[in-house]
């Protein structure tokens, strides 16, 4: 099984706790696919809508694909996940908590197919960010020293 991720969202890890992850397909026109397979996508100020029966990616940037001319996508059009009802329905159920949001973390081609991983994120407050710096920051240091150890 060959995945190759395309686009990550690293501001999800550093701004949200990640409580639950979901993988969606993504539906797509022609040249969406296209661009999404040369790597031309962004995840940089997306998030995820859901009205209790459907769920949108929503602000996503997928360039145009300069091969397909007037045939060519908006690229930053609203595009549907598809997920099974339940899951929905727990996205759903989840989002209507105070603070809780739906972020997505990264879009991967599986086996041809674009799929995208979703998760239901609590934000964080100042002080945790700055635990996470660090945390991040202890831990290069530790990687360092044990890199001088060894020579």
């Amino acid at each position: 099984m060959s995945v190759k991720v395309v686009a990550t969202n690293k501001k999800a890890h550093f701004e949200y706790f990640l409580l639950d992850r979901f993988e969606a397909g993504l539906e797509l026109k022609g040249s969406e696919i296209k661009s999404i397979r040369d790597g031309q996508m962004s995840l940089a100020e997306a998030f995820i809508t859901t009205d209790g029966r459907e769920a949108w990616l929503v602000n996503a940037h997928i360039a145009t694909y300069e091969a397909a001319n007037r045939y060519n996508h908006d690229p930053k059009r609203q595009r549907r996940l598809l997920l099974h009802k339940k899951e929905i329905r727990q996205l759903f159920d989840s989002v209507r908590q105070k603070g809780v949001t739906i972020v997505p973390v990264q879009v991967y081609l599986k086996e041809g197919l674009a799929k995208i991983e979703i998760a239901i994120a609590k934000g964080k407050k100042l002080y945790d960010k700055r635990e996470t710096i660090a945390k991040r920051d202890m831990d290069r240091e530790m990687k360092r020293q044990e890199r001088d150890r060894e020579r």
